[in-house]
């Protein structure tokens, strides 16, 4: 019978029973301060890229979005399998624990086979479908092949990143990926700088330092213990294993693709203002990833924190970690927001220097849609806080609906109507992005007010006894 390691039934008791902000704090600072150096390096590799040429920023930022758009069948999978293993975590179930992981590992191999095999042929074809500009193929098919390589290699990465979170290896993950980003971006500088390389090499250096990144996971887990432990005779590809994986997974995975899709379409319609709009656009995301990027790691370890709370039935401390959240991701859109007032133009003239040339125009293109995109800030944090909660809860339909809404409700529509009843430049896209990302938070917070009653009443039934603590067969509603 699977049994849990000395280490993790201690993070276990850890997670359910230390000062509510303390945990937070604990658990979500290390991964907040990774996805903050994630950020850091997608605006690194953006200025490498921009040492080529304004074209390959563009090519860069346009092809990004849309392997992002691939990305979200991994990430979708990590995020529904991960909340099972935390509920069941939560609950003392570490046979369930074992089983989950288990399976969880072979699902993602499956994936990562299945996009290798369907995607790497036909890389022109399928960038043609998704309406890309014919000059930003030119530019960057071959980087995309690689970038393609990269994908099938971090979905098994991206599984395993997800179930050491769950046990609260926040600083683990911490470290090894700084060790993989500093590999990155040591090697992307060799191959641009040193030896004069292309948006190929770009993706090059993304893919050894992927690889690595595996070798360490394959080692990592052989030499695990516990409930954690990967053996493949714990692997269940049957319906009450992988159903319920599956059930939270896709709904994650929907909301991913279909958000990276609006982008890939956002990215198209920008076009229309010039090629250099599209890569003033991709470099005004990166910035806002200054910011936002310490949202999505608070996001990704509350989650995890409200699942297995949620699982061994801590209802009450579950709206407590969400309250905390709330404060905190404000509190970092705010300073976001008044770093970035000051910083924004000096940022704009790096990324506007190129070996050839400065470009001025360039440069102007991305400071006119970021003063507003910023202004955004403050309203993801309230967003970000609301998913945490939704995604612990396994409210996966409902942060699909969220997400939906921002790109096809709040920002296509948008962007068509400037572009077609008023004169405004490029400057319409960053007005259409501070007009999606408001309506986000304003739509999340009205999504949290029925969702934190229905815990507070299911709260209250627990108290009456009608739901004992930690009662296993609890499943989401949506």
């Amino acid at each position: 019978m699977a049994q849990a390691s000395r280490r993790d039934e201690e993070f276990r008791q850890y997670a359910l029973t230390a000062p509510v902000l303390r945990t937070l704090l604990t658990v979500c600072g290390p991964l907040a301060l990774y996805q903050a150096l994630q950020s850091i390096f997608k605006i690194l590799d953006a200025l490498m890229a921009a040492h080529i040429s304004s074209s390959a920023v563009s090519a860069v930022s346009c092809l990004s979005q849309i392997t992002l758009m691939i990305t979200a069948l991994g990430s979708g999978l990590a995020v529904g399998g991960s909340i099972k293993i935390s509920e069941a975590y939560g609950q003392g179930d570490y046979e369930l624990v074992s089983r989950r992981t288990a399976t969880l590992y072979a699902l993602a191999t499956v994936v990562s086979l299945l996009v290798a095999v369907l995607l790497i042929p036909f890389a022109v074809p399928f960038l043609r479908l998704l309406n890309t500009p014919e000059e930003l193929i030119a530019a960057g098919s071959g980087y995309f092949r690689v970038e393609i390589l990269c994908l099938v290699v971090n979905f098994f990465n991206t599984v395993y990143i997800a179930i050491e979170r769950s046990r609260g290896r926040a600083k683990k993950i911490l470290l090894i990926n700084a060790a993989v980003i500093v590999l990155k971006l040591g090697l992307s500088a060799l191959f641009v700088y040193g030896l004069d390389g292309d948006v190929v090499t770009i993706a090059a250096a993304t893919l050894i330092s992927q690889l690595a990144l595996l070798g360490y996971a394959l080692f990592s887990m052989a030499r695990d213990e516990g409930a954690f432990r990967f053996a493949a005779g714990n692997i269940h590809m049957r319906g009450a294993t992988v159903l319920p994986i599956l059930n939270l997974s896709y709904p994650v995975a929907a909301e991913k693709l279909l958000f990276s899709a609006g982008k890939v379409l956002v990215n198209s319609m920008s076009g229309g203002y010039g090629e250099l709009t599209v890569g003033a656009l991709g470099v005004s995301n990166n910035i806002g990833g200054l910011t936002t990027g310490w949202h999505a790691g608070m996001l990704d370890g509350a989650s995890a924190l409200i699942s297995q709370n949620r699982g061994a039935g801590k209802y009450r401390r579950t709206l407590q970690l969400y309250g905390c959240l709330l404060a905190v991701d404000v509190a970092i859109g705010a300073l976001g927001l008044l770093l970035m007032n000051w910083g924004l133009p000096w940022l704009a003239q790096a990324f506007a220097q190129s070996k050839e040339q400065f470009d001025p125009v360039f440069q102007e293109m991305i400071v006119s849609i970021h003063r507003w995109e910023m202004l955004g800030y403050l309203t993801l944090g309230v967003n970000s806080a609301t998913l945490a909660l939704l995604l612990g809860y396994g409210y996966t339909k409902l942060t699909l609906a969220l997400n939906v809404a921002r790109v096809f409700l709040f920002r296509v529509p948008v962007l068509w109507a400037l572009q077609a009843f008023t004169n405004l430049g490029p400057e319409a896209v960053g007005l259409t992005m501070m007009i999606s990302n408001v309506c986000a938070g304003l739509s999340a917070a009205a999504v949290a007010v029925p969702v934190v009653r229905r815990i507070l009443r299911r709260e209250a039934e627990s108290q009456a006894g009608s739901m004992p603590e930690g009662n296993p067969t609890y499943h989401s509603e949506e």
